[in-house]
């Protein structure tokens, strides 16, 4: 049984026409059936391989942040790599475990300041991350994510998802303010979703 059938090449109908000397084969087949394609990625205009980016399996888990007394604030993630490069992401879970539950305020930030950002350097760092947001007007720049109080249960992973807000960005961590009314250790933790 065939699977293809031959058609005309657009460029060579001179060749159908009878001459031939044309260099290119005026028959071409075209495939009659369903074929599954596995794209692992591209070549850019470099020549450089680039593989398609895919969501994060689990979370990433950050060290302890220990006794953070409250008003006080700390940066997560803070271990190597000191921030989370969303490049090729649209999404994000971020998870909190403090240790003491209560509110905390939380906002996404650019930093460290000695990152590079593409390859721009320094950053200026622990600066609310701005941007138009769809819903904006077209001149306004916002906070792409900005959060003065969430409550948290103690002792547990409190678990949020942020959707497109922070898609591709590329030097992000998280300023979180224990506002608790006491001290608390706090865990911080992050997945990416393309």
């Amino acid at each position: 049984m065939a699977y293809n059938r031959e058609g005309y090449a657009p460029w060579s109908l001179t060749r159908k026409a009878g001459v031939q000397s044309a260099t290119v084969d005026g028959d071409i087949e075209v495939p009659q059936y369903i074929q599954p394609i596995l794209d692992t990625g591209f070549v850019d205009f470099k020549g450089d391989w680039k593989g398609r980016t895919s969501s994060d399996e689990q979370f990433k888990i950050d060290a302890t942040h220990e006794a953070v007394p409250d008003g006080g604030a700390v940066l997560s993630p803070q271990v190597t790599p000191d921030y989370i490069d969303m490049t090729g992401y649209n999404n994000l879970f971020i998870a909190i475990n403090p240790s003491n539950g209560g509110n905390i305020a939380i906002r996404a930030v650019m930093g460290p300041a000695d990152n590079y950002f593409a390859n721009l350097s320094p950053l200026r760092a622990n600066v609310n991350l701005l941007g138009n947001l769809a819903q904006s007007t077209p001149v306004d720049l916002e906070d792409l994510f900005n959060d003065g109080a969430v409550g948290l249960g103690a002792n547990v992973w409190n678990i949020y998802y942020i959707s497109n807000n922070l898609a591709n960005q590329k030097v992000l961590q998280f300023h979180i303010t224990n506002n608790s009314g006491g001290e608390s250790d706090i865990q911080f933790a992050y997945m990416r979703i393309v």
